[in-house]
């Protein structure tokens, strides 16, 4: 009797002992879920990734651009997807833009592996809304752990205008003044003026007037440049509101325009 009980002792021990080293073995199979070392984008790019803390300057792009993005994952199961999103809450389009939100689910055979690394380009339209959008960045691997990192993007216009100053009034037979700053990011490749006037009928003495000029001397493949111009109102134009149009285009022939009045005084 005592030898049968003594039998049964060690059956139990060694079946505890096989199924805690079965037990070890399903714990040390236990696969992490994949994880994204750095991720890049734009240009002026910040790393996004396990250390927050250390971020540069803020990432922007261009409407009608490309947006570079980079990342580096290390995955110890095979990645099966890796998807991108970009989206914003924090513009609105205005008049001949429309709103822009990108999700792409990448699969390619290239991705499809064991610490793949992540390198593409995505098309920025060009009549989006310039502003913060956010961007997210989503891997999942074969056993369905993910991991994702965010960031925030600024989406910008290749030409800008600022620090715009003209006179409001001017006598006819004077110049009025007007200046402002341009940023390019392609060069600028010309400045047109347009003037003219709706409903002014010219007295006797006055001659119909309407000015377009095109600015090139000291603007031309600037990606910087002041404005700062002078223009002669003749002494036979009418009295009266004129409309002035500023055109900016670029080496790329993207355009940015700026509209205001001015009132000619007799």
């Amino acid at each position: 009797m005592k030898s049968n009980l003594k039998f049964l002792a060690i059956v139990a021990s060694a079946g505890l002992f096989l199924q805690s080293c079965s037990s070890d073995d399903d714990s040390s199979m236990e696969l992490s879920a994949p994880e994204i070392t750095s991720f890049e984008f734009g240009e002026g790019h910040h790393d996004e990734g396990e250390d927050h803390d250390h971020e540069s300057e803020e990432a922007y792009a261009f409407k009608g651009t490309d947006l570079h993005l980079a990342a580096e994952i290390n995955a110890e199961a095979t990645v099966s997807s890796i998807t991108l999103s970009i989206h914003s809450d924090a513009v609105t389009a205005g008049e001949g833009e429309v709103d822009w939100e990108f999700k792409q689910v990448f699969t390619d055979a290239k991705y499809l592996v064991i610490n793949p690394e992540f390198h593409e380009h995505v098309d920025v339209p060009s009549d989006i809304p310039a502003g913060e959008y956010h961007i997210e960045l989503l891997v999942t691997d074969e056993l369905g752990n993910s991991t994702e990192v965010d960031g925030h993007l600024q989406i910008m216009d290749t030409i800008t205008i600022s620090g715009f100053e003209m006179d409001e009034t001017v006598a006819r037979g004077d110049d009025f003044h007007i200046e402002f700053m341009i940023d390019a990011a392609h060069g600028i490749h010309n400045i047109t003026v347009d003037i003219h006037a709706h409903d002014l009928t010219p007295a006797d003495g006055e001659e119909e007037w309407d000015f377009e000029a095109e600015f090139l001397d000291g603007y031309h493949e600037a990606s910087e440049a002041e404005f700062h111009e002078h223009i002669v109102v003749p002494a036979t134009a009418p009295a009266g509101e004129y409309h002035v149009l500023f055109t900016v285009e670029d080496e790329d022939g993207n355009t940015i325009a700026y509209e205001t009045h001015i009132d000619v005084t007799a």
